[in-house]
């Protein structure tokens, strides 16, 4: 049974780990993953600052999920899923249960940047594509921005 748990200190490594293999797993060459790495390095003053969520089941982190917020939006930051569960239904797992913490938290939508990838991913649970911006990771590199609406989050309204 899949549950969802606040980060811990002592789940970065794990979830830099997860980031790095799971981004690494659409096959992009090593410059292009260093650069990730660096980028997106996943500490503790991150986990402080933002809320971090793990998908845990069997005692093992299969993937985990984080948000930004500033005064103007909430953007999704990370989700990530261990390449070893990528296929198998995970990931709409840890979708239900980001939608549900949403819900619980009020965040009414949000933004996301992802990989021309994953897009379809995103799509398929309702984000829609609103924008292309430049990657921070590979200059003239377009990638998708898409925004999600949280939907039915209390009886009667929408």
């Amino acid at each position: 049974m899949c549950s969802i748990h606040k980060v811990e200190k002592s789940h970065i490594e794990e979830l830099n780990r997860i980031a790095y293999e799971s981004e690494a797993w659409w096959g992009y060459d090593s410059e292009f993953m260093e650069k990730f790495k660096a980028i997106y390095k996943i500490t503790e003053d991150y986990i402080r600052d933002n809320p971090t969520l793990v998908l845990i089941e069997n005692g093992s982190i299969i993937g985990f999920f984080s948000f930004v917020k500033n005064e103007n939006e909430t953007e999704l930051e990370y989700f990530y899923i261990d390449p070893q569960y990528i296929g198998k239904g995970y990931g709409k797992k840890m979708w239900d249960n980001l939608v549900d913490y949403c819900k619980a938290t009020g965040i009414y939508s949000f933004s996301l940047v992802t990989s021309p990838q994953a897009k379809g991913f995103y799509e398929k649970m309702g984000a829609v594509v609103t924008d292309e911006v430049e990657s921070l990771l590979r200059k003239g590199r377009k990638i998708p921005k898409l925004r999600y609406t949280v939907h039915r989050f209390w009886k009667g309204k929408t």
